[in-house]
């Protein structure tokens, strides 16, 4: 069983433990695609809106127009729902340094700098070196010691500035030591 396939279970069985909101959550995704369909905002109750997308689904599936999420509308829209969650594809990497250019100088404070300082603390669980910091989001002085460990050990001139070719060797030493690690243990998704 694939990650994406156990991702989709353990969404599908978030939904039916809310059976309207679930409900909702699927006739709300499969409208992103279909514009036949009604949009809905996930609240929970089984008002007019969430009445109108049952019966609007209820006719474009070809099924009796009752307005009730009955067995046959649940399993032709969960059907319909797994389908769209298949063509969606596997997930994008997700871009967390900002642009090429970008350099973070000792001193500054920005949110996006909560998530290298938490890659530098679990590698501090394996490397020698590492100083304990808060992820603050605060480029303290700290936190420069450990951006030039990295750029030593990454064969980069060691300047303490948060910059792409620093980013970059952080993501490879997360990539290598804490990411490949796990999935060698047998541990196939989660956090580090």
């Amino acid at each position: 069983m694939s990650i994406s396939n156990t991702r989709r279970e353990l969404r599908e069985r978030e939904l039916f433990a809310r059976p309207v909101a679930g409900l909702q959550y699927m006739l709300g995704q499969l409208a992103r695609a279909d514009p036949e369909l009604t949009s809905l905002a996930v609240d929970g109750v089984f008002g007019e809106r969430t009445l109108e997308a049952v019966l609007r689904f209820q006719k474009k599936a070809g099924l009796p127009l009752t307005g009730r999420a009955d067995p046959a509308t649940w399993e032709a829209l969960r059907a319909r729902w797994r389908e769209l969650e298949g063509r969606a594809g596997p997930t994008r990497p997700v871009r967390v340094f900002p642009a090429e250019g970008t350099r973070v100088e000792a001193g500054a404070r920005r949110e996006y700098l909560i998530l290298p300082q938490t890659m530098f603390q679990v590698l501090s669980r394996q490397f020698a070196g590492i100083a304990d910091a808060p992820a603050d989001g605060v480029h303290t002085a700290a936190w420069a010691d450990n951006v030039r460990w990295l750029q030593r050990a990454g064969g980069l001139p060691p300047t303490g500035t948060l910059d792409q070719p620093a980013w970059d060797a952080l993501s490879r030493l997360y990539e290598v030591f804490v990411v490949r690690e796990r999935e060698r243990d047998g541990f196939d998704g989660g956090w580090g």
